[in-house]
């Protein structure tokens, strides 16, 4: 049933036998059955982030963000097919129990691919980072992996949300973000048009904010000129919760609640989550929508659910309760975990060798938590492994590891009676008993998520700058001061102020929120059976002094194809435990014809005798171009793994956009004959050769 004209047909037919009433029930999130036409109830509502969330349990993932620092399209395809499966797997066992709560249909409101252009954004880990080209090619493999290629849809994706929306989460139901053309087609929307055009993603949802004055979830310019409009989408559209209720409470640009159902219908908001489409027929009864309207948005709902085999028999329905959790799953997320940690700094201590040692203090508020393995909009899991597990669990019989919560998450204390910093003497003791000490800092949910969804005292889930917790910055100094080497594990979704940590620990490791069982993944990483390999997905900058406003959206010195400062790593920046080197760069100089695109063959050798994976990255900026980013834009990587020494050689493919710019007007146009194409490991900038000893390969070509 992928023939979405025969689908509509169909859908066309159901809904025609149907009462107003019925029709307009039907646009509700949770939509109430219709016995008569042997419909039944569903519920749109259901989240896949980094794994099925919030219906019992399931794989986890590591959050998104970590999944993004991978840099592997093919692993994204992965994890989509396994929340696909485990997905089915859930819908099949709820159905067969008459369950058709929330959380248990087919219709995943993911992926979120808002770009994360300020590291003070709450939600910025469910994204896939700060660049669009980065967001729209793993965006596209999880939307392609979590739908399939099958007769029917095996689960129905979402691309969320649209659009210009990355905080502040305390003012996002009154918020107006206002973008020129030039930022909202060069940074805001690629990520999106790719979805709709190329995996053909099944639903779209919209922001809580206005952008440029519309809001998202009723806006013209957004949802009619340009999603149905310019890119042809043919799915249906959903309202983030309870948003249309925000049009006549907080954005005041409507009077009453029909007033709002009616905006929101009008262009093109297929289903409510919230209850302001209660309101539905009696905008019909006062003129402001139609009935045709009412249909026509029912007919896309409908044609939905038939895409997804509900009214049919399909090869799905023989997925067993036994998909969850299995083994294959399970290795496909420790492989993730594997991929997402990224190595910031290594004087030479890492990997630690077992056999050398003799103590091992494990010390930190996230090293024991399993908060901080899980992220926001999580699942839930048989068997959590934290840090502190995992290192217990792989050190040999006659090694100690000792430990020490060192301090709570945030409060100044972890004992209510107690003293401040009641726990800084044991971690300093751990620190003086041991030869190597794992410290575990960083973020959980409850500091860094959504509104409302968090404990932090703004109740908002953004960060007011990027410092740890104060508690923590006196952990961390309490302990390097001890002279022990220490190990910094910062466990966050987001940039975070690591300078101090830069300047004393011997190493610095960013685990993200690494899933479920992460922390066994970890430990394997931190003893040298796996090398990390993770790439930064974000900018890591050295304080929100050297960035703009949280409310300004204009790109300019934003993210690292705008940012013209000095940072303390950059975006595309990781190390590793081996030693792959570019051996030979093929790639056309001087005038040639870019209209097709541009092939570059590049080989690389690993000159250790160990397994590793490294990501070559090419990036491409216009010389003569006043309308290109000041920095070169990512537009090009593959990742490479080696299972010893040797060589690898790999063909990676730029296409024309690359040698192209947005003007003013939002439009895509040749503007200069000149383009800087560098390949590498990492960005052609100062900062990444000077942290990697390594310097990109770079060509002019002309066209």
């Amino acid at each position: 049933m992928r023939n979405r004209e025969e689908a509509r047909k169909r859908a066309e037919e159901l809904v025609g036998r149907m009462t107003l009433e019925e029709k307009a029930s039907q646009l509700r999130y949770n939509a109430p059955a219709i016995p008569r036409l042997n419909v039944p109830t569903y519920n749109w509502w259901n989240e896949a982030l980094h794994g099925v969330a919030r219906a019992g349990v399931a794989t986890s993932f590591p959050q998104a963000i970590g999944m993004a620092a991978a840099f592997d399209p093919e692993l994204m395809e992965e994890v989509g097919e396994v929340i696909a499966v485990e997905g089915r797997a859930k819908y099949n066992s709820s159905k067969a129990e008459n369950d058709r709560d929330i959380y248990k249909g087919l219709t995943f409101w993911s992926p979120n691919v808002n770009i994360f252009r300020d590291p003070r954004w709450g939600r910025g880990h469910e994204t896939y980072g700060e660049d669009p080209y980065l967001t729209g090619e793993l965006g596209k493999a999880f939307v392609e992996g979590l739908q399939g290629d099958g007769e029917y849809l095996k689960a129905a994706a979402c691309a969320k949300h649209f659009a210009v929306h990355s905080g502040p989460e305390k003012l996002r139901h009154e918020f107006n973000a206002e973008v020129s053309d030039k930022d909202l087609y060069e940074t805001y929307l690629p990520a999106f048009e790719k979805l709709v055009k190329e995996a053909e993603v099944e639903a779209v949802m919209g922001a809580y904010n206005r952008t440029n004055g519309e809001p998202c979830c009723g806006s013209k310019l957004l949802m009619r000129d340009i999603l149905r409009g310019k890119w042809g989408f043919q799915g249906h559209y959903v309202s983030d919760c309870w948003a249309i209720r925000d049009f006549h409470t907080k954005h005041m640009v409507t009077a009453t609640a029909p007033e709002s159902a009616a905006l929101a219908l009008e262009n093109g908001c297929d289903v409510n989550c919230g209850n302001t489409y209660l309101h539905m027929l009696q905008a019909c009864t006062d003129g402001l929508v139609t009935e045709e309207q009412i249909t026509e948005a029912a007919v896309r709902l409908f044609t939905t659910r038939f895409l997804l085999g509900l009214f049919d028999e399909t090869p799905y329905d023989q997925i067993g309760f036994e998909k969850l959790e299995c083994r294959e799953h399970l290795a496909a997320a420790d492989k993730a975990t594997a991929e997402s940690v990224v190595l910031l700094k290594n004087n030479g201590i890492l990997p630690l060798d077992k056999s050398k040692l003799k103590a091992i203090g494990v010390i930190g508020p996230n090293a024991n938590s399993r908060s901080a393995l899980i992220g926001n909009y999580h699942g839930t899991s048989s068997r959590y492994i934290t840090v502190l597990e995992g290192i217990q669990d792989a050190v040999p019989e006659g090694v100690r590891v000792y430990y020490s919560e060192g301090c709570h998450l945030w409060k100044n204390k972890v004992e209510g009676l107690a003293w401040d910093d009641d726990r800084i003497s044991e971690a300093v003791n751990v620190a003086k008993h041991s030869d190597v000490v794992i410290l575990c800092v960083g973020l959980d949910e409850t500091l860094e998520g959504e509104e409302h969804d968090t404990g932090n005292q703004y109740a908002s889930g953004d960060k007011i700058d990027l410092l740890l917790p104060e508690p923590q910055r006196k952990l961390v100094k309490a302990v390097m001061d001890v002279g022990t080497p220490v190990v910094l594990l910062n466990m966050t979704g987001s940039a975070m102020d690591l300078r101090y940590a830069q300047e004393h620990a011997a190493a610095v490791v960013q685990a993200w929120y690494p899933g479920a069982r992460g922390g066994r993944v970890v430990a394997n990483l931190l003893f040298g059976e796996l090398s990390p390999s993770g790439k930064l997905p974000v900018t890591f900058y050295n304080c929100t002094e050297d960035l703009p406003g949280f409310e300004d959206y204009s790109m300019k010195g934003r993210t690292y194809r705008y940012f013209e400062g000095d940072v303390l790593y950059p975006f595309g920046y990781g190390l590793t435990y081996g030693d792959v080197a570019l051996k030979e760069v093929e790639c056309p100089q001087g005038k040639s014809d870019l209209s097709q695109g541009l092939d570059i063959r590049v080989k690389v050798e690993n000159r250790k005798d160990m397994a590793v994976s490294e990501v070559i990255q090419v990036y491409c900026k216009v010389l003569d171009s006043k309308l290109s980013p000041p920095n070169g834009s990512l537009r090009g990587f593959r990742r490479v793994e080696f299972q010893g020494a040797g060589e690898k050689e790999v063909t990676i493919h730029i296409d024309p956009p690359a040698f192209m710019v947005v003007n003013e007007d939002g439009e895509l146009v040749k503007d200069g004959n000149k383009v800087q194409v560098s390949v590498g490991f990492g960005q052609p900038d100062a900062r990444t050769k000077e942290l990697t000893g390594k310097e990109c390969r770079s060509f002019v070509v002309e066209w």
